[in-house]
């Protein structure tokens, strides 16, 4: 057997052993592509009428929450504009357990309840991830198929350069007549626009395989000359406990960074764990976008501000392996982009749910035609 007839053999058992997977996966990712867009076209709800008296504090905004959900665990609270609700997030992973209370900055009244396990993109994002299956099983068959579907990619490059060079038009334009037949069609639609898109579904394959596993982010990080610890860490204090229990300093951090960073679209606070455990806030500094966050860490005790060894902390001391650890997620749905990125991610992976699809219809036409032909 020659190489190349390794490498179709090894394409074409490949892609019949994940095209579903990988189908299921694109088309569930083109869907979950402009979710933001699409859910700010009804979220009216999140915006209220500004007035001159101070917001809730942290502490009370979680006590208000805890109202509505007594019994699960407050993750952390999100603080925007003068103009918008202030969001209160609770998640619990055993039961799973992942919601949102809507209140009024100003009275703490409740304003709406979200349920982010129910609804469109909540399925979209259950079947992206683990398709529909139980949590374990599914992210296994996700990311091992992801991981395979990058070796389909580059086998199938070198399916497509042809041997000789005046072959080269077929394989990079559509050269249909009146008397094409589908089957040509067909193999143009999977070789001539499955190589066009290859970089881009490499790109978007290799950021999904990071976000499945640790060890691959590690190994990016490291390989692009990162010093720092590749995972997320929260410092834990340096200060003394305060003696007046009374006197809450968490609760005036929110307004300290508001006057701090005018600019920033949202401060999301997460509540210490422990009374050893830091304050943590993410500060989101560009709309739509999450590698520039800052993520700053604050003693609970004194607000003196903290330093962390990870790479996620101040986007003004990340180096460049930091940078392409931030911005993985953002690649993968093209946000890095702008809106121009999203319609390239979101035709990218509508075209990559083709492929499959053509590659089957190739391996019927070339097995079970025949056999007919045969046959008869």
């Amino acid at each position: 057997m020659s190489f190349k007839k390794f490498i179709f053999q090894l394409h074409k058992i490949l892609g019949l052993a994940t095209g579903l997977v990988v189908f299921l996966v694109a088309i569930t990712g083109c869907c979950w592509t402009f979710r933001e867009e699409i859910e700010s076209l009804y979220d009216d709800y999140k915006k209220v009428t500004p007035q001159s008296n101070a917001i809730l504090t942290p502490t009370e905004a979680k006590t208000y929450a805890e109202e509505v959900f007594p019994d699960n665990t407050v993750h952390g609270t999100v603080f925007k504009k003068a103009d918008d609700a202030i969001e209160v997030i609770f998640y619990d992973a055993e039961p799973e357990f992942y919601q949102s209370v809507f209140l009024d900055p100003y009275t703490g009244k409740v304003i709406q309840v979200d349920n982010h396990m129910t609804g469109f993109f909540a399925f979209i994002l259950e079947g992206h991830m683990r398709l529909w299956l139980p949590k374990e099983i599914g992210e296994q068959v996700v990311g091992v198929s992801i991981l395979i579907f990058i070796l389909i990619i580059i086998s199938g490059f070198f399916l497509w350069v042809p041997k000789k060079r005046k072959n080269l038009k077929q394989r990079v334009k559509f050269d249909w007549k009146k008397t094409t037949r589908w089957k040509r069609k067909n193999f143009d639609l999977h070789t001539v626009v499955g190589f066009y898109i290859s970089s881009f579904a490499l790109i978007i394959a290799f950021t999904g395989s990071m976000m499945s596993y640790d060890w691959l982010k590690y190994v990016v990080y490291i390989s692009t000359g990162g010093e720092k610890e590749a995972r997320f860490i929260i410092p834990e204090n340096e200060g003394n406990q305060l003696v007046d229990n009374d006197v809450i300093p968490m609760d005036n951090l929110i307004v300290k960074l508001l006057k701090e960073n005018p600019e920033a679209e949202g401060f999301e606070l997460h509540y210490p764990n422990s009374a050893q455990e830091s304050i943590y806030v993410e500060v989101s500094n560009s709309e739509g976008l999450f590698y520039d966050s800052d993520f700053r860490f604050f003693d609970q005790n004194t607000l003196e501000e903290l330093e962390t060894p990870s790479v996620f902390g101040k986007y003004e001391n990340a180096d460049v392996a930091d940078k392409i650890q931030r911005m993985n997620y953002d690649i993968h749905i093209g946000a890095i982009g702008g809106i121009v990125g999203k319609i390239i991610a979101f035709l990218v992976s509508l075209i990559v749910a083709s492929l499959p699809v053509t590659g089957v219809l190739l391996w019927y036409g070339r097995n079970y035609k025949k056999k007919k032909l045969n046959v008869n």
